[in-house]
């Protein structure tokens, strides 16, 4: 009992270290792209959220907080996380490759005026990577949130906010947790009290 213990002390005490060297290093970035999603769904644009595993129910969370509501209510903003059709997701891994299943979403449901919200703990996964690249080409905004290095995603992003650790699941808490800041203000930004 006292190994568990400790075990649950340790792990609270290291994910709150790791939100206070976020809050003193990262702040500023978690702002600046924060004013970038908004400024896209106040033209007329939309998020389209991507990620795989725990990244892909972060994406779920952060598509369900924008169309409902976080604290308040307010008229819904756009937003689809592409990791929720199973039709898609399974025709397009069978016809051609895991690695092409956002990129054929945003492929198709992507505009200029959009941005792609990348979520990755390594930063490495190849269906993301490809999926930047598709709306690069369109000429969407691209955000990443990322843990460890940030990978290979680190430079594809014309925003990358990289959580210094190589836990993944606290990088994952950091992510919902900046997910839940993004949501608060933007909704301040574009529906102000």
């Amino acid at each position: 009992m006292e190994k568990s213990l400790e075990l649950v002390q340790n792990h609270l005490q290291k994910g709150a270290d790791l939100r206070k060297t976020v809050s003193e290093q990262l702040s500023e970035s978690i702002l600046q792209a924060a004013l970038v999603l908004s400024d896209c769904v106040e033209n007329g644009g939309k998020l389209l959220i991507c990620g795989n595993g725990g990244s892909a129910a972060d994406a779920q969370h952060f598509a369900a907080e924008f169309v409902g509501r976080l604290q308040r209510n307010r008229p819904a903003l756009p937003a689809v996380a592409l990791s929720t059709d199973t039709s898609i997701l399974t025709a397009v891994a069978n016809d051609f490759s895991i690695e092409h299943v956002f990129k054929r979403q945003v492929e198709a449901l992507g505009q200029s005026n959009d941005a792609l919200v990348s979520i990755s703990t390594s930063g490495n996964s190849k269906n993301v990577s490809r999926a930047v690249h598709a709306a690069k080409a369109k000429k969407m905004h691209t955000v990443a949130l990322l843990g460890k290095s940030g990978g290979e995603l680190l430079q594809l992003n014309d925003y990358s906010i990289v959580v210094p650790s190589d836990s993944s699941q606290l990088i994952q808490e950091i992510h919902i947790s900046i997910i839940h800041m993004w949501c608060e203000l933007i909704e301040n930004i574009i529906y102000p009290l």
